[in-house]
């Protein structure tokens, strides 16, 4: 592609493939944590100059105290790194999830619309068994009949 090209996007195809995103960010995650290392060999090594030097009228603590900014802010900088790093591994798992979200997406709105169409249809009631016929007499089902176990008359308790 032509970087004059003015719809010439260095990272829209990585950013179109999940694979291409993952690969991207693991190239970077590696980068960062090889930066992270040196990092802190530069804190260790920071750290021991700035509380070796001393300076005449010194206390014990003072080169101590002078130093504690200088290691706040590399341990600082360290923490961000390692926040980073994490951060850039759950976007890659994040933009996979949202490949397969959208890959489900359309089954999910299907089933969803069943759903809604066998709550709205009115559902299908049972013919009765026995249907009742004319001239002869209906046979109690056994709702509606005595209300205590003294009024059971030809029918037997449980």
């Amino acid at each position: 592609m032509n970087s004059n090209d003015p719809d010439h996007a260095p990272l829209r195809d990585v950013a179109q493939n999940p694979e291409a995103t993952a690969r991207y960010l693991a190239d970077v995650q590696r980068v960062l944590l090889d930066i992270g290392r040196n990092l802190e060999a530069l804190a260790l090594e920071t750290r021991v100059h700035c509380r070796d030097t001393h300076v005449a009228g010194d206390r014990w603590f003072d080169a101590w105290m002078r130093a504690q900014p200088v290691e706040r802010s590399l341990k600082s900088v360290l923490r961000h790194v390692e926040g980073v790093t994490k951060g850039l591994e759950k976007s890659a798992f994040k933009r996979r999830a949202h490949d397969e979200a959208v890959a489900n997406t359309v089954k999910k709105r299907k089933e969803r619309e069943l759903e809604k169409k066998r709550k709205k249809a009115p559902p299908l009631q049972a013919a009765p068994a026995n249907p009742p016929q004319q001239g002869a007499p209906s046979h109690d089902s056994g709702y509606g009949g005595p209300t205590s176990i003294y009024d059971l008359g030809d029918r037997e308790s449980a």
